[in-house]
Formats: structure tokens, sequence, C-alpha cells
């Protein structure tokens, strides 16, 4: 089979859910799946919310749904439709619910919602971003019919009631507006001494919390401590008991304990607390999603009155030196900045959780171990997701471009406390971040407070993008360019911004597609946003190159690493004639680009390379006559491509991974690249065969491990194939495809280049020989067919029969979650280092500059905001070096101001003999300078003649039109005399 885009046909990809449904016999508490059986309208539908309005004639729908999915992918971000939709439903309190608790929580909806139950208005929810609930208790028909009704308005525009403020995270480039109550949503009873619910803006409570200490890795030990907020609302004072059980990945019990006994008064709040050391600990890790079920107990007369399972891990963090440390062990952060919605095709964020696991596996196949998202904090289905699939989180509250005050600071702050409490028992996360761009000091102070407060024993950084020059900030990084650091890690928040489209593999294959071809974007080429695959993915290979040369073991000031935006296509923000962003390593619907097997190669590790591989980009069905260049990303130190058993020989090797061979002819048969180490070793090797014509149509489906379940919300990913008469898929096919659906299903489709990328369409061509469309599960369980036709092909067939899904009056005990396990493939932490010192940084005793003598620390003081610089006379740009002792000098770095534009012609010399002399290259940061190996005790760096000055480099923009930094500003702009260094470093080779 053509191997770069294979795929199982069934992924078990997940774990256990957040908390399980509970019978009132056993503890007094349950939790419901409320999103079957809901009605929907769009419009503002007058007298909607009255418990006896007439809604027989509304949509049904099973939550999470957004009501204008029908354009995800279809329509510019800023044209998805906006407007007020209402949503009802009805149900009925199973027996036994009548003198107890009753709280609705809501994951989420866009943009804001107004709650209504039995025609009563209960509350307001605005912020488009978080989780909320509200106390039903006192206003449930505890006998009979409940109506529950939203109201929800998602405008662009939409100003929050109390302060006529708009929210600044409700922005038409990054934050795709899928309307609605697009979030799931649950029920939760409970007696009147109860544990509370981490919803805090609404019921003013903090829930359970779940922490380790003590650790000790290689002992696999460990402390946990478990944290519980208490109400009272019996009316009379109540003494309590608080128990723990611990149960491991596969339900066995494998620790409890207890806390002190507890007396609490009348409506009153009370936290209780219980610990104990556990042993044979397995702590979640990189690809290892290994989960316990703590459920915290409140038992009364030696029964259990309340628990409240939380599925968490434990792992060990710390944040110093420049790195990032994941159970002792130095981890390079490498990975993706992917848009909060995560959306699909058709189907916008509103996925269920398997298929939330499905994308979010795929980072971390990819090799991928960060996923910074962006702007907004992600729902729960996504941070549950990533603590099973062993992804870690960079988690944002909610914010645009740029620092604010007043009141959009207070509903900044707002979505920062309130996502900390709902998500602080989530392993995966290791990063709050506090803004997309720099914040002051205060404001950074104020964030860091709110984790101080809620989630002093996590684990997790307080940060911002940028935030170079902070004492508060625990992490920062810039979007692009390369930031060091001895102190907190420093990664790149955004890098790779190129797009490119999955259909063009090269110019060579069908359609024939030149790299950069396309229209102008703010009058300038197609080249960065209109590139093939071949050319995307040596983009992704030379930029993550700026990082890893810059790795841990490279001295005492490192790059923490960074991560690629985005991982799939994007309905957000574009530049190119497709209506979506295509910087994705997948395409929307997740099928690959070589740039996603590019970064396994060169992200196989902690931090130096670990497993070996090799990638040979494109494909190798040309036609007769073909010459191009061949690439391979490899890990190895050389590489050799063979053509049916011959060699032609090595390529030349560039950016560390990427190896090109020129001029190949093509001829048909077999391609293979072989990697080798240093000595010849054979390391990893990959090979491609030339597929046959084209004969046939294969069927392929992704659902649920469990089955698909018929609740009117689970999805069918079925993947189609142009094949050879050997099943080997054809890589250059683009043949139309003819489906029909028939049986207990609805028809959701895929996305293809051409009129309304084919949204929603039957049919729809294959790119590359491959394509795949989603079907959407009805609630009557049955029978569902699906056929894909192409003309002169042989059809394909995929046959189901979905699972039943009980609903009694509106509420449902099988969970999106239930059946879905941890990924635990890449196994726990490894011992030993993670990477190996190259060269060490040499302490510099004393400095002697030309000119501005007191700023001259300033050029090697680990700050990337300040920087020296000579008074603009070319006779005083210089800065010279001194040593305590005398040493080999093997390599000097330089971070120089305008370091995308300007460049500067200069001498460095040891002791007097000069060991370099050359104009220095433009860079996205760092430039390495190739000196002569001298022993010496000073060395001097001095401007031989007048610097390049500003000039017309075209500095990329965002998407706002910003452009992007280019060093740390000043008045020497255009100064031709100026030596500026922000930050530079003499190294010895080890």
């Amino acid at each position: 089979m053509f191997k770069k885009l294979r795929f199982k046909t069934f992924l078990s990809v997940c774990v256990l859910s957040f908390v399980t449904a509970l019978s009132f016999g056993q503890t007094g508490r349950a939790k419901y799946n409320f999103n079957p059986a809901w009605k929907f309208v769009k419009g503002d539908v007058e007298g909607a919310q009255a418990l006896n309005f007439d809604d027989s004639k509304w949509q049904a729908v099973t939550l999470p749904s957004a009501w204008n999915e029908d354009s995800a992918f279809k329509v510019l971000i800023n044209n998805l439709p906006t407007g007020i939709a209402w949503y009802r439903k009805h149900f009925k309190l199973p027996k036994g619910s009548e003198n107890k608790k009753v709280f609705i929580e809501f994951e989420g909806l866009r943009q804001a919602g107004e709650v209504y139950l039995n025609g009563e208005f209960i509350g307001r929810h605005e912020d488009g971003i978080m989780a909320f609930g509200f106390d039903l208790s006192n206003k449930l028909n505890y006998k009979g019919d409940n109506v529950i009704a939203v109201r929800v308005d998602n405008s662009w525009d939409y100003r929050e009631k109390a302060t006529n403020s708009r929210f600044q995270w409700s922005d038409r480039n990054f934050n795709a507006n899928y309307g609605g109550i697009n979030k799931n949503v649950w029920l939760h009873i409970t007696n009147k001494l109860y544990q509370t619910l981490p919803l805090y803006s609404d019921l003013q409570t903090t829930g359970v919390y779940v922490y380790a200490q003590d650790f000790n890795i290689d002992a696999k030990t460990a402390t946990v401590h478990v944290e519980s907020e208490v109400k009272n609302e019996t009316g009379k004072a109540q003494t309590f008991g608080f128990e723990v059980e611990v149960k491991d990945a596969d339900g066995k019990v494998v620790k409890t304990f207890k806390g002190e006994n507890q007396n609490i008064a009348a409506d009153a709040t009370a936290t209780v607390k219980a610990s104990a050391p556990m042993q044979n600990l397995n702590f979640w890790s990189w690809g290892y999603g290994y989960l316990y079920t703590v459920t915290a107990k409140l038992t009364q007369n030696g029964k259990v009155t309340d628990e409240v399972p939380v599925v968490t891990g434990f792992r060990k963090t710390a944040f110093k030196n420049g790195m990032v440390y994941l159970n002792d062990r130095v981890l390079l952060m490498k990975g993706y900045a992917q848009r909060t919605t995560n959306e699909w095709p058709a189907v916008g964020q509103s996925v269920p959780a398997w298929l939330s696991d499905y994308s979010n596996h795929l980072m971390v196949e990819s090799n991928a171990n960060l996923v910074r998202w962006m702007h907004i904090t992600p729902w729960k289905q996504d941070v549950e997701s990533c603590d099973r699939v062993g992804l870690i989180q960079a988690m944002p509250a909610g914010d645009s471009e740029a620092d604010v005050t007043g009141v959009r600071w207070e509903q900044r702050v707002k979505v920062m406390r309130d996502a900390t409490i709902y998500n602080r028992n989530a392993p995966s996360i290791l990063f709050y971040e506090s803004g997309n761009e720099s914040i002051s000091e205060a404001h950074m102070a104020e964030m860091k407070a709110i984790r101080d407060k809620y989630d002093p024993h996590g684990g997790r950084a307080a940060g911002s993008r940028e935030m170079l020059d902070s004492k508060v900030a625990e992490y920062g990084g810039e979007m692009l360019y390369i930031n060091k650091s001895a102190n907190i890690p420093m990664w790149a928040t955004e890098y790779s911004r190129d797009e490119g489209l999955r259909k063009y593999w090269d110019e060579f294959s069908p359609p024939y597609h030149k790299d950069g071809d396309g229209p102008l974007y703010k009058n300038e080429s197609a080249a960065v946003y209109n590139r093939n695959q071949d050319s995307h993915a040596i983009e992704d290979i030379v930029r993550w190159y700026d990082f890893w040369r810059e790795r841990p073991g490279t001295g005492k000031r490192v790059s923490a690493g960074g991560v690629n935006i985005i991982f799939s296509d994007s309905n957000t923000h574009h530049r190119g004639a497709e209506n979506y962003r295509r910087s994705g390593e997948v395409d929307a619907m997740r099928i690959p680009k070589d740039g996603f097997y590019a970064h396994q190669v060169m992200w196989d590790g902690w931090v130096d390379v670990e497993h070996f591989r090799a990638h040979i980009m494109s494909h190798w069905n040309y036609k007769a006559g073909v010459v191009k260049n061949i690439y391979v990303v490899a890990s190895g130190e050389k590489t050799e491509l063979f053509i049916n058993g011959k060699s032609k020989g090595f390529g030349e090797r560039s950016s560390d991974f990427l190896f090109t061979f020129k001029n190949i002819a093509w001829e048909p048969g077999t391609i293979k690249a072989v990697t080798y180490s240093k000595d010849g070793k054979v390391l990893a090797e990959d090979e491609i065969k030339t597929a046959g014509e084209p004969v046939a149509l294969k069927l392929t489906a992704m659902t649920h491990p469990d089955g698909v379940k018929a609740d009117g919300s689970d999805l069918i990913l079925a993947q189609v194939e142009v094949v050879d008469k050997d099943g080997n898929r054809c890589p250059t096919a683009l043949n139309m495809i003819n489906f029909d659906l028939s049986g207990e299903a609805t028809w959701r489709g895929g996305i293809a280049q051409g009129p309304d990328n084919y949204i929603l369409s039957k049919n729809l061509p294959v790119e590359g020989g491959v394509n795949r469309v989603f079907i959407r599960s009805s609630t009557n369980a049955g029978n569902i067919k699906l056929v894909a036709k192409s003309e002169g092909l042989q059809s394909a067939e995929l046959n189901f029969k979905s699972v039943p899904v009980k609903v009694t009056d509106g509420l449902a005990t099988v969970f999106p979650a239930d059946g879905l396990k941890g990924k635990l493939e890449r196994g726990p932490t490894p011992a030993g280092p993670s990477y190996k010192n190259i060269r060490k940084t040499l302490e510099i005793a004393d400095i002697t500059a030309g000119s501005n003598q007191s700023e001259a620390r300033l050029s090697i003081d680990d700050n990337e905001l300040s920087a020296w610089g000579n008074d603009g006379n070319l006779n005083t740009a210089w800065i010279s070096y001194q040593f305590k002792d005398a040493a080999r000098i093997d390599g000097v770095q330089l971070k120089l101001n305008n370091f995308r534009t300007r460049t500067y012609p200069i001498k460095i010399s040891v002791d007097g003999n000069t060991v370099y002399e050359g104009v220095t290259a433009r860079s996205l940061g760092y430039i390495d300078i190739p000196v002569k190996s001298t022993v010496g005790k000073s060395l001097k760096i001095e401007l031989k003649a007048l610097n390049s000055g500003k000039d017309d480099s075209n500095i990329q923009e965002e998407m706002g039109g910003k452009k992007l930094d280019d060093g740390i500003g000043g008045d020497d702009a255009n100064k031709k005399g100026v030596l500026k260094i922000i930050e530079a470093e003499v190294y010895e080779n080890l």
C-alpha cells in the first residue's frame, strides 16, 4: 500500500470520562448526559422561553451542535452566519430527586446565552469561552415535565450587558464563530451536603483539587493530596468524614486513605483535605497518557453520601536553566500552535470525544509534545483528550493581539480564573498563557496570583508570549524568532507560518502547481502562502533547524523549542485562493501532508534524536522524461538514494535534516533512501514504489472503538482511496467520487478544492489519490450503508450497524468519552539524560567597549530586550571581552540588532590575532560565526566598514498588517556606523 497516507480502520485512542454517572442508591449523587433530545430554531422567536411554548416543529438536535455548522470551511471566517438562535429541551427528573440539589453544567457556548427554566430567567453567560452552570434546585418540577430554554447570540460585535464592552477575543481573524450550544451539557444531582462543582463565576464554587508532591521519579513514589470544597445546605449542622479511593488505569483500587472528620455549620462552606504517600506510580508523560481515577467521598454514619471521581495523572515538572523538565528529564518543546476551535469541515468544533482524541493523537504521532491553543481556553473535551493521548498543553485565557486595560482586562482575568479552577486537574496542562502578546509586569503578576491562589501545587508555569525581560513571568518566547535563556524557558509561540494545499505535490504532478504560483496578497507574491508539499515541508525543516541548533546542550543559554503554526488547515484567516488557512501539517480532514512526516523525523526524541527515521518526500508516479530534485528528511549523518537498487549517491545535507538529490531522472519501480551514522551504520530507511493504473476505490472507516453510537451526534470518518490492482494508492489520482448513503445516518461530507470547497456535496474528488468524508449517526439504531463510485473504477462499500443509546426523559447515562482509553505507546519517561553537551559557554570576566561603556554588559545579560551599541562612529564600533583564564575559543554566536534586515561587515580577533573576517548573515535571531579555533584570554568584535543599514527585505506581516519585529528598536534604524549586539556568547567545543 502507498505508505504515506495509510491509516488503520479503527483507532482506540482515549480514556475514561471525567465523572461517570452514579446511582442514587449508592451515593445519593448522579451525573447525567444532558446532550440528547434538544430542539433548535434559527431566529429570535417571541415567547420561546415559556414552559408551554409549542416547539414541535423545531429541528431535533443532539448537543454539542453549532447551528451554523453547514458553513464551516464553506465561507470565510468573517462570513460565518451570526444572529439569534433558540435551543429548548424537555426533561423529567429521575425518581428519588426530591429534596436534592440539581445543577446544570454547560461546557460552553458561543457567544452569549440567556438561560430559562420553566419560563423563568435563571442566568446569562457571555464570554463565549468558558464553562458555566446554575443551581436549578428551587425552580424545578420534581414530579413532571421541565423545559430549559437557551437564547444564544453569536454576533461578532456582541457587547457584555453590564459593561457595554465587546470581548477582545471575538475576532474575525482567528476565532471561528460556530454559534449556539457548541459544547457538552451535563446535569448533576446531589444530596444537600455535597462536594461543589468547579464553576466559579456562576456558583462561586471550586470543586475538587487533586495534586501530588514529594516526587521520587526513580522510586515511582509521590504523596497524593486531595482537597474538596463542601457545602452544607441541609439546614442544620453536619458531621461527616472524608475518604479517597485511587484506581489505576485498569480500574483496580490501588490506594485508599482518609482525612479528619469535619463539622460544618448550616449554610456553610468548608474545604476538606486528605493525603497519603503512594508507591509504584505510573507517571503521566509525553505520549504516555496514564491516568488514575481519584474519587473523593463524603461519609456519614459509615455510609458514602457523596462521591466525585476525578480522572487525573501525576507528573513532576520544573522550569529552570532555560529548560522545561518533565519527570526530571529535559524536554525540548516541539509542537503546534493550533486554533482552539480545532475545527472540521461542515462540523466546526462540535465533534464526538473519540474524534478529538484522533486529531490530538495525530499531533503526538508526528512526535509533537506540545499544543499551544491560540488566544482562548480550549473546551473541556480537548483538555481531557490531551490528558489521554499524552499531549502537553499551553492553556490561554482569552485575548487578541495586545495587552488591554479596564473592562477588557477584567474580562481576561475572569476567564483565566475560571479556566484555572475548571481545568487544574488536567496533567497535560503545563503552561498558563496570560496573553498572545506581551503584557505589563503588573498584569503578569495578577495572572500569576490567580495560579498561586487556585492552583498552587499543579506544577505549571505562568507566562505570556514574549515577556523577554520579565521578572515575573515563568516562561516566554516570541512569535517567529529564536530566543534563548539561562533562566526561564523561552520557546517560540508560533513559527513556520507558510501555507500549502495538500493537493499540490509539485510542478511535475497533477494538477502541476509550480511553487509560489497564485494571486497576490497585499501586492506581495504568493511564495509564502501557496507552496507545494515539497517546499512547504522544506520550510518546516529550515525553520525547525533554527531552534534545534540552540537546543539544550549547546551552552549556558538555550532555546526551549517552539511550536509550528498550525497543525490542521483552519477555517480562519488566509492569504491564498482558498478561503481558509492551509498552514497545517495535515489538511482539514487530518490527512497528512509531507510536513507531518518531516516532523516525525526531526522530533523523535526528548531533545536529541533518540529514534532514527527517514522519509522520502512526494511520490514515485511521474511521467517519462521528468527530472526533478528528490528531497529526503532524515536524522542520520548522511543519506543515500537508490532507484531500482542502483545508488544515486549521497544527498547534499542542509539544515541538519534535509538531504537534496539534484536532477534525478524518474524511472518506474522503487526509490529508497538509507540514512547512516557517521561511521556508516544503517540507521533507518524509507521506500516508495510506483503504483499501477487506477482500477478501484477503497473505503476505510474510523469510528469510536466501541462502534457507532446512535445518539444523533456520533460521526464516522470514512476514507476513500483510488488504488491499483494490488491495493496501492495511486498518488496522482484526482478522480471525482460519487457517494450514496442509506440507513440511519445523515451526510456531512468533506472538503476539496472547488466550488464552495465541496462542503456538504455527495460528489467530491480525491486529491493525491485520497479524501475523507463524514457521516453522522441518527438517534435510531440500525444499519448504515455507504457506497463510493467513480467512472471507470470498481466501486467500494462500507456497512455499519449503530449501537443504541438509551435516553430516558431527556437524560442519558452514556457519556461521549465512555470506552476511550489512554495512549501509552511511547512508554513512561525514559531514564537518563535527554541530551549530550556539545559545547560550553565561556565565562566573561570583563568587557571594554569603544563607546557607551556603561552599557557594555547588556550584550551578555540574558535579556533580549536590551543591547549594547556604539555611538554611530565607525572608529568606536568595537567591543572586547576578557576571560578569567585563557581558554580555547571554538565559536562565537551573536544576536545583532535588525537581524532580519541588516548585515554587518565584522572582524573578530583573539589576543590581537584575527580569527574571522566577513559579513554577517541575516537570520531569525542568532548567527554562528565560523572562527578559527584559538586559545586566548580576550576576544574583540569590531565593525570593519559601514553596515548595510535598514533595507527592503519585506519582513512578513501578521494578518492584521503589523510588521514582525526585527530587534529591539531604537533610533539607529538608518545609522550605518552602528554595531549593536543584543547578545553575544563565546564557546569552547566539548
